[in-house]
């Protein structure tokens, strides 16, 4: 598999977020969102066996490791691999798009499906069977650049019937995430507002963070 970096910090997403975790982001995606922080992983990398990317991330002694990218799924090594990690580690993420199917995904992982509004440019790319098998411990997260999105996003939802913690995520520099959580309070919408930590604790600019 190709490694773009593997390296601690705090969880600067999802439900987990500010919990100590490993972050192993592979090289490759097939998705092109406009708003994309991490383009750097489109390509490149490093060649690692599935061994010697669970001795790295095992080195840095925490407990919580999550998988991401680029696309962690496109890789057909994601699944071995992450059966591996949930041998070494308390805690198991795995960051996707949501565009390949998660049903097979070792259950003990914790999938956090990134699901594609249409200010992404990649709707089309949504796997929607996906939200049939999630289980409890996973979570949806749909990051939102206007009304539009959001709009879309609670229709989503609501059409969908999901059961797992739903996370809207404003995009970071383009909607205000107070407009946002004006919105949530006045619909009474059963989400969670959900920032970026990391982008607000470092520069949201700089890498391994």
């Amino acid at each position: 598999m190709r490694v773009v970096e593997i390296y601690p910090s705090i969880q600067g997403e999802s439900t987990k977020a500010v919990v100590p975790c490993v972050f192993v982001r592979l090289a490759g995606c097939p998705l092109r969102c406009r708003w994309c922080d991490t383009v750097y992983s489109f390509k490149g990398g490093e060649a690692m066996t599935l061994d010697e990317i669970c001795v790295s991330a095992t080195e840095h002694g925490l407990g919580m490791v999550e998988l991401t990218g680029g696309e962690p799924l496109a890789h057909e090594e994601a699944w071995p691999l992450l059966q591996m990690l949930c041998d070494r580690f308390d805690e198991v993420l795995l960051e996707t798009s949501g565009s390949y199917p998660i049903e097979n995904i070792d259950p003990r992982v914790s999938v956090i499906m990134d699901l594609k509004a249409p200010g992404s440019g990649e709707e089309d790319r949504n796997l929607m069977e996906n939200l049939t098998v999630l289980k409890p411990g996973d979570e949806v997260k749909i990051v939102l650049a206007d009304r539009n999105d959001y709009e879309w996003a609670c229709q989503t939802i609501q059409n969908h019937e999901i059961k797992v913690p739903v996370l809207f995520s404003p995009v970071h520099g383009e909607l205000d995430p107070a407009i946002l959580a004006e919105w949530i309070i006045q619909d009474r919408i059963p989400v969670r507002l959900h920032l970026q930590q990391h982008k607000y604790i470092w520069d949201p600019a700089e890498r391994g963070r």
